[in-house]
């Protein structure tokens, strides 16, 4: 059994309503998949588990018998594995007791790369998807216990950043996919990586070191749906989950600490949901390629930033989140061939934001159409110079960078609200603390900031603002940056 996610309008059907309805789907999903089916011990296939001896072909004889047998369960009791890559089959379970471990060699010629569909722009990257574990059309795979799969920091210099070596788990074109209360250390590359995969449940896991934890794609007309990533812990060297072309996604109830961004979406989306999730820095883990360690992003959505992409961001709703440390709470920017209908933030405390605003920007061809923040807190550290208020704004590249405002930038939104918003300081800031450029309709509600000491400052900045709404505004005019 696999959760499905709920059709639902979200002005009629309560999100308390859906995530119960999440809850005991998901539990009995869990229990489903660790009990189900006869058990192939890998020790019964001769594997040594020494951490020496080359154990992948036992591995691979215990899950095609368990395949030639209809499925079950392949267990991993306590041990050092070492494996190149094994091929999962259908109906199984690959479960791992606590005090196993599965740990990639450091022999590259051991590792094997999946077929990716032809419409699939990383199709051309070859050896790029190589994988200690491999699942290529499958359905109805999991991988549970409380062990540990290592990927071992397989270092390729002929690799991504003349570096990175095999990523840990790849499917492609799977179904019915549940990965639950496992460890992933050290992966060389990516921990998890999924594309063009429906119905995919991550519950439960830890993400330790390595590269993205998390990271799926799906390509026009192919999205990945249905994809839950539930209670999971985030200790990564780069974005915690990122990805592309995702349909009916939820993120909930986790921990995420990284040393770049904490959510970072590269295209379209739509139906989105991230909450009740903490975010912070610096990172456990260094930044494998820079060995640097602090947080960027908290949650970083830019469609068309890494490459081009053409879809729809809408239906994003993020709530209840707490963030500290971070470069900026929010980077939403849009790229051309991308629009944005629909986003909701609401429920959010950063505190300790040290770099930039949070900002809302097109530089597509049209404006973001719809865009609410409600009952935030943030903290930024501030320090701006009254010459950082008359900096150029440019497009952003891929990550977040400091602008000519200090608590929040908007450029190019049809219709934006700020209600319930109040903005901090640590030290004093020149900058205004809101600038909206080239917005057709805002309305600013209760929004509490702390008033410039000097007199030449002014606290709020529009340009190109067509109707504002609200108790915070009584005239409609630009006001010019100091």
């Amino acid at each position: 059994m696999i959760l499905r996610w709920p059709r639902r309008n979200s002005s009629e059907v309560s999100f308390l309503l859906v995530w119960s309805v999440l809850l005991s789907s998901l539990w009995m999903t869990a229990v489903a998949v660790v009990e189900a089916g006869e058990v192939f011990n890998i020790r019964e296939y001769g594997a040594v588990g020494d951490g020496k001896a080359l154990d992948t072909l036992s591995i691979q004889k215990a899950i095609d018998a368990c395949s030639q047998a209809g499925g079950g369960q392949v267990r991993f009791p306590p041990g050092q594995y070492l494996s190149g890559t094994i091929h999962l089959k259908s109906h199984i379970t690959l479960f791992l007791e606590a005090g196993a471990r599965l740990v990639g060699t450091t022999d590259l010629k051991q590792y094997k790369q999946p077929v990716v569909p032809d419409f699939m722009p990383e199709a051309k990257w070859g050896k790029w998807h190589r994988a200690l574990i491999l699942a290529e059309g499958l359905k109805e795979i999991s991988i549970a216990g409380t062990g540990v799969i290592n990927g071992n920091k397989v270092f390729d210099p002929t690799g991504e950043e003349k570096m990175r070596g095999p990523h840990t788990f790849v499917f492609v074109e799977c179904r019915d996919v549940m990965i639950r209360d496992v460890t992933f250390l050290d992966s060389a590359n990516y921990a998890v990586f999924f594309q063009v995969s429906d119905d995919v449940e991550i519950l439960n896991v830890k993400f330790v070191g390595g590269w993205d934890g998390v990271h799926f794609r799906g390509a026009p007309q192919h999205d990945c749906k249905n994809i839950n990533i539930i209670g999971c812990r985030f200790y990564t060297g780069d974005d915690s989950i990122a990805g592309r072309y995702w349909n009916k996604t939820l993120i909930s109830n986790c921990i995420i600490n990284s040393s770049c961004n904490g959510i970072r979406l590269i295209g379209p989306a739509e139906h989105l949901i991230i909450q009740d999730c903490f975010f912070y820095g610096p990172g456990v883990r260094p930044h494998r390629s820079s060995d640097r360690y602090n947080m960027l992003a908290g949650i970083n959505l830019q469609p068309g930033a890494w490459d081009a992409t053409r879809g729809k961001l809408d239906d994003v709703l993020i709530s209840d989140i707490i963030m500290h440390n971070v470069s900026t709470p929010f980077h939403f920017s849009l790229k051309p061939g991308n629009t944005a209908e629909r986003i909701t933030v609401d429920r959010v405390t950063a505190t300790g934001v040290y770099r930039a605003a949070a900002s809302v920007e097109s530089w597509a061809e049209s404006p973001f159409k719809h865009v609410v923040f409600r009952d935030m807190t943030m903290e930024f550290e501030g320090g701006g110079t009254r010459q950082h208020a008359k900096m150029e704004v440019k497009s952003p590249g891929v990550d977040a960078r400091p602008l000519p405002a200090w608590g929040f930038y908007a450029r190019k939104v049809e219709n934006l609200e700020l209600d319930q918003i109040r903005f901090r300081l640590k030290k004093e800031d020149l900058r205004p603390v809101v600038i909206c450029q080239a917005v057709t309709q805002l309305t600013m509600q209760d929004v509490d900031y702390p008033s410039p000491h000097d007199e030449q400052v002014k606290a709020v900045v529009l340009r190109d603002v067509d109707s504002v709404k609200g108790n915070e505004f009584k005239k409609t005019k630009e006001q010019a940056v100091p």
